[in-house]
């Protein structure tokens, strides 16, 4: 029977789910669409894993992280719940142990991570606007009706170099669509678009402070070779991207499950496999207990209430039951 450490990382656009053997080498990957579901694609995650194995293997610890990893932790029973800064830096300082300085994009956020002898020192997200994302760039690729997975090749083929405005969505769409009025080629306009989200990414994220190479670049967005080339362009210096960029989370948040596990030498707290078949069911009401009124997420499975959270004053954040 195999025994796995596994890491879940239920995003907005995608949810990962990666396992890694007792010697730490990963033994399976999966990337899902969330697809607005991200309890439904942890479950199917989980369902795939233990299909994977014949049902043969046994989960020595559980990790969840993302902006769904409380629901998901609270479902499967997760050893440890981390944030996406922690899951992501404890990934690349695992497998690029040299790592100064961590560009991650995904398809609704992005990240600046800033590492020394293998500790974080300062981050900061872009959480609001969604330039730079790739679910901007997808929206782009549907536009000009180019498949997203060419985009990065299309842009390296460009002979001239157009400025694209790429501070705003709304700006740098009208910006393409004037320079395609102009006559720019499609691969141009896309280069110019792939050097604007660079700009906005590093004068957002990176102002102020101190980028210091080696640099690596991981979320979905890393799979765009454009994005890289344009990287390495502004920076003057190559960035590295690591295998399995598309799922550092998972990675990270599986490797702090075996950590968690080794440290305390307790067994885990996953649920089994079990748990992807129970009812979830999240629920809220309003607190009456003060005059704030707060809304409260009440979450059960199987008709017995798991845990409670929402309000600001803390009678019931991050209650579990």
């Amino acid at each position: 029977m195999d025994r796995v450490f596994v890491g879940i990382d239920v995003g907005s656009v995608s949810t990962n789910v990666v396992a890694l053997d007792v010697e730490g080498k990963i033994v399976s990957v999966q990337y899902l669409r969330t697809n607005g579901q991200p309890i439904e694609a942890a479950r199917c995650g989980l369902r795939n894993l233990n299909d994977e194995f014949n049902k043969e293997i046994e989960v020595l610890g559980m990790g969840t992280t993302g902006s769904g990893r409380q629901l998901t932790g609270i479902m499967v029973g997760a050893d440890v719940i981390k944030n996406e800064i922690t899951a992501h830096a404890t990934a690349t300082i695992t497998l690029v142990p040299e790592t100064r300085t961590i560009f991650e994009i995904g398809g609704q956020d992005s990240k600046i991570i800033f590492l020394r002898d293998g500790m974080v020192t300062d981050f900061a997200m872009n959480t609001v606007c969604a330039a730079g994302t790739g679910s901007f760039l997808e929206h782009q690729s549907e536009r000009l009706g180019i498949p997203i997975e060419d985009f990065g090749d299309l842009a390296l083929t460009a002979q001239k170099n157009v400025r694209i405005a790429g501070r705003c969505t709304v700006f740098a769409e009208s910006d393409m669509i004037a320079k395609q009025q102009y006559g720019f080629s499609k691969a141009e306009i896309i280069n110019g678009l792939c050097e604007a989200l660079v700009r906005n990414y590093i004068n957002n994220l990176g102002r102020g402070k101190k980028l210091e190479p080696p640099y690596v670049f991981q979320g979905g967005v890393a799979a765009n070779k454009g994005i890289v080339a344009a990287f390495e362009r502004e920076l003057g210096h190559e960035v590295i991207v690591p295998p399995n960029f598309n799922v550092m989370g998972a990675v990270g948040a599986a490797i702090l499950a075996r950590e968690h596990i080794e440290r305390t030498g307790k067994g885990t707290s996953f649920r089994g496999f079990e748990c992807a078949d129970l009812e979830f069911t999240p629920t809220s009401f309003i607190c009456s207990g003060c005059d704030n009124s707060c809304e409260v997420i009440k979450v059960q499975m199987a008709g017995r209430t798991m845990a409670m959270w929402g309000d600001r004053c803390g009678k019931w954040t991050n209650s579990v039951v």
